[in-house]
């Protein structure tokens, strides 16, 4: 999982090289500066030797501003390398997201996706930065004022025998129940985001249900189950401290009691004694060594905490997505709009027992309207989606323009393929920015062609700023109807050689409904038209209409075919006719 997410650092290599090695600099200059510290005292104070003294100062001046400069560097890097190495991981992440089939999309879950994409690449920033300054720090350290201490007093070094030891036994104690609390947590992230994202999205479904205190309690329920696992988690990773604690003036007390006899006993034999420069030195070294035991353990928590979005990420930059171009030979051009579905079977997913979709034989010619009619649950959206790749079929094959869909390149393919899906989505931006997602070249005419055709170029000049009006997030400041005809304009002007329309006129009236289905046989014969709908009238006047139930076709034919044998059809229009009369 390290060496993958560590392709994400390209070109902030150099940063997080130099950072690390600015680090050890000012680990250097800090280790440094207790020995210049003990020779002041000792032979410059004590001696009461001025050159002494002026030469030590200067020393620790320039050992200070050593330290302080290394220090900015190393931070500078640090934040540098950090910040590219997460902006470089979302961008990887979110560009795979783009290749991925609905069923990858389905596999996390939207609202799992989003927290990978924001808040576990925040915890992998801060945790790299961490990397790449206090895992390199607290060792350092740790080694450079062990050694120094030694150089001074092998003796006294020994107190820190003791003290590491249970350091490290805390640790591993402490470490493994924090990872199972944390891999918790981030799993409980999802389902938090999943509920604020259902309910913004929802929120007028919410208020015109008066669920808001529903809504609340559920929102409550998930935010204090991540309450009280960080509460115990930091519970746990508190006993740390005291434990440090302990530790260091537990070594204080130790070095006191036996450096001062030292201390004292070098009257008598300076070669085995201690002086007093070096025993302030020895204290010194005693916090730094045991102030970098507990950075070390502060990283081992960081990386406790990271080990979960480190996962996670690692899952979503290595899924492979399940539809893909061919990798030789792709089909480059889609020679025209008929469609040939041959004994096709669907399931959602492998292990799914239920076929979506079973046996579907059907051929509809080049620029052919075609009606499709079912109750709910027939799989009738199921089917159109299959025509470019949303999903592959399990049985059978598809092909489009006389060539299997899976021998297509996918853009080219889906560059012929327009779809008004059932759930309209509109992008913030002005009518013409959203209406360009369908052809970014599009010209103002062209945009008012397709616009004319979808009959949405009526309330669009009635908008004070014409085209030029902005829509919100979602399509929020238009009605149901007026978005659909727009994403139906936004679809003509990809101007392809299939165009699918997903009871994309259920919220605009009959009388505008029948002028769009005129529009598409004038201005668009030669477009093969695949159109579900509710209402018998939208589709009466088809080439071919076919009836599902259950994921099979259980007949096709003309208006007045259907009409002569079909007891389904015969239903459904009548039912429809005797509504429409009262």
């Amino acid at each position: 999982m390290i060496k993958r997410l560590a392709r994400c650092i390209r070109e902030y290599k150099w940063a997080t090289i130099l950072s690390p090695l600015c680090m050890i600099g000012e680990v250097a200059m800090e280790v440094l500066i207790p020995l210049v510290m003990a020779d002041l005292y000792d032979y410059g104070i004590v001696m009461q030797n001025m050159t002494v003294v002026v030469t030590k100062a200067i020393q620790l001046v320039l050992c200070a501003l050593a330290s302080l400069s290394f220090g900015v560097a190393s931070a500078t890097l640090a934040s540098k390398a950090a910040t590219g190495f997460a902006r470089n991981l979302r961008h990887d992440m979110f560009h795979h997201v783009q290749e991925f089939s609905f069923s990858n999309i389905d596999k996390f879950s939207t609202a799992s996706i989003v927290t990978r994409l924001t808040s576990d690449v925040a915890n992998l920033q801060m945790t790299f930065q961490m990397m790449i300054r206090m895992a390199i720090r607290s060792p350092m350290m740790l080694i450079l004022a062990m050694f120094s201490a030694m150089g001074i007093s092998v003796r006294l070094s020994l107190v820190f025998c003791v003290a590491l030891p249970v350091l490290v036994l805390a640790l591993i104690a402490l470490i493994p129940r924090v990872f199972r609390i944390f891999d918790r947590v981030f799993k409980t992230y999802d389902k938090l985001n999943n509920v604020v994202q259902e309910n913004i999205h929802g929120i007028r479904v919410v208020k015109s249900f008066v669920r808001e205190e529903k809504e609340t309690e559920k929102f409550t329920g998930i935010s204090g189950s991540i309450y009280r696992d960080f509460c115990t988690a930091e519970r746990i990773i508190a006993l740390n401290n005291p434990i440090m604690q302990l530790c260091v003036y537990g070594c204080m007390l130790a070095i006191s009691w036996i450096g001062a006899g030292m201390v004292v006993a070098s009257g008598n034999n300076p070669a085995l004694g201690l002086t007093t420069g070096e025993l302030s030195s020895m204290f010194t070294y005693t916090t730094q060594i045991l102030s970098s035991l507990m950075m070390l353990s502060m990283v081992f928590v960081m990386l406790t905490m990271s080990r979960a979005p480190l996962k996670r990420c690692h899952e979503l930059l290595t899924e492979v997505p399940n539809l893909t171009s061919p990798t030789e030979n792709a089909v480059m051009e889609v020679r025209d709009g008929s469609i040939d579905f041959e004994n096709v079977g669907f399931r959602y997913s492998e292990a799914a027992q239920h076929r979506a979709l079973k046996e579907v034989n059907l051929h509809i010619p080049s620029g052919a309207t075609v009606g499709i009619l079912g109750g709910t649950g027939s799989s009738k959206s199921t089917l159109v989606q299959l025509i470019p790749r949303l999903y592959d079929v399990s049985e059978g094959s598809l092909k489009v323009g006389g060539v299997d869909v899976r021998d297509y390149d996918l853009d080219v393919l889906r560059d012929q393929v327009a779809m008004v899906l059932q759930k309209n989505t509109l992008f913030s931006g002005t009518i013409k920015e959203t209406l360009r997602w369908g052809n970014p070249d599009a010209t103002d005419e062209e945009l008012i062609h397709a616009c004319k055709l979808a009959c949405a170029h009526d309330f669009i000049v009635g908008f004070p700023d014409g085209y030029d009006h902005r829509i919100e997030q979602g399509g929020t400041n238009v009605s149901g109807g007026q978005k659909q005809r727009l994403c139906i304009a936004r679809a003509l002007l990809k101007k392809p050689k299939i165009l699918i329309l997903d009871d994309s006129t259920s919220a605009v009236d009959t009388r505008t409904d029948a002028l769009i289905r005129q529009a598409f046989r004038e201005e668009i014969p030669g477009t093969t038209k695949l159109i579900i709908a509710q209402r018998v009238a939208s589709v009466q006047d088809a080439d071919l209409i076919v009836i599902m139930d259950h994921g099979v076709v259980v007949d096709s034919g003309t208006h007045d075919a259907l009409m002569e044998r079909s007891s389904i059809y015969q239903e459904v229009y009548y039912s429809q006719q005797k509504g429409g009369k009262q």
